[in-house]
């Protein structure tokens, strides 16, 4: 019973889509008769969702429908399953009611990495198509990729690797300039799903995603020493960076973790000058003073 409920959420995940699938499609991915789709689609219209059918292609109909956006109800970042695990542990240990959470937090993972919980829908497309190369280790084209400054607008042939938060990005292999880069979802009109594996493999390199969310390839080592009040902040804001953070004494506490950049960091230092202290590097020093100093009158 628990895997067939789990299939129909698969099921209503992939119909989450800007374009729809087939009752072929369906079937075939999750190994089901096409009846067993048409009786998933009858279940899912008794609890609010309209199936709209485009001249065979099945999608949620999200005008019409009045359930709740499954999405949203099942895709947890890595902040938020933080939080949730905590507030799962805190429960009393043995008790029946936490292991079911637990079983339930964690098995929410299984579903592609639940990719229909993007901001943008007309996004989910080119992200579910990057992770089934990622799966299958293929190449794919980045169809009209807008750089940076939007000047160059081209086709890349990457080798994609992992996603950053939220999959606002994906690490990728390059096959032209045959290097690791980031590339933004949001920039790529299209991803075509190739039948040429990975030949990069070895040289495939991501970077980190720190926890003020700054992406990086070559990580940089600090230690800050917080007052109670900049923790509190910095837990606020930043829920990741508990699991960095030592207490020392009832009003002081450091922060030990690695940063993409000085540029997160750096705002959030900023912000709260007279409440922390950088114990080191002396670069990161040196980056503050210069924009103390950009900023003074």
């Amino acid at each position: 019973m628990a895997d067939q409920a789990k299939k129909m959420l698969e099921v209503l995940l992939m119909l989450d889509c800007k374009y729809g699938r087939t009752i072929q499609e369906i079937s075939e991915r999750f190994v089901v008769s096409q009846r067993t789709v048409y009786r998933y689609f009858d279940t899912f219209k008794q609890v609010g969702f309209v199936i709209e059918n485009n001249n065979g292609y099945f999608k949620i109909d999200k005008e019409e429908s009045t359930a709740q956006d499954i999405s949203q109800l099942l895709h947890f970042t890595e902040e938020e399953s933080f939080i949730l695990g905590k507030a799962i542990y805190a429960i009393e240990d043995g008790s029946e009611q936490k292991n079911k959470l637990v079983k339930k937090l964690y098995s929410l993972y299984d579903f592609d990495r639940v990719i229909y919980a993007i901001s943008k829908k007309e996004d989910t497309e080119n992200i579910y198509n990057l992770i089934q190369a990622i799966k299958q280790q293929k190449q794919v084209v980045l169809k009209e990729y807008r750089s940076g400054h939007g000047k160059d607008i081209r086709d890349r042939i990457v080798e994609p690797i992992d996603f950053t938060i939220n999959y606002l990005g994906v690490w990728c292999y390059d096959t032209e300039d045959q290097s690791n880069k980031i590339f933004k979802t949001a920039r790529i009109k299209e991803v075509v799903l190739t039948d040429n594996c990975w030949e990069y493999k070895p040289k495939h390199h991501k970077g980190i995603t720190d926890i003020f969310r700054m992406q990086s390839f070559e990580p940089i080592a600090i230690q800050l020493k917080l007052s109670m009040l900049a923790c509190n902040l910095l837990v606020e804001e930043f829920p990741l960076s508990e699991k960095y953070i030592k207490q020392v004494d009832d009003n002081t506490y450091l922060l030990t973790t690695d940063v993409g950049n000085y540029l997160g960091v750096g705002r959030f230092v900023l912000g709260l000058p007279d409440e922390i202290k950088v114990i080191y590097p002396q670069a990161f020093k040196d980056y503050l003073y210069s924009k103390m100093k950009e900023n003074s009158f």
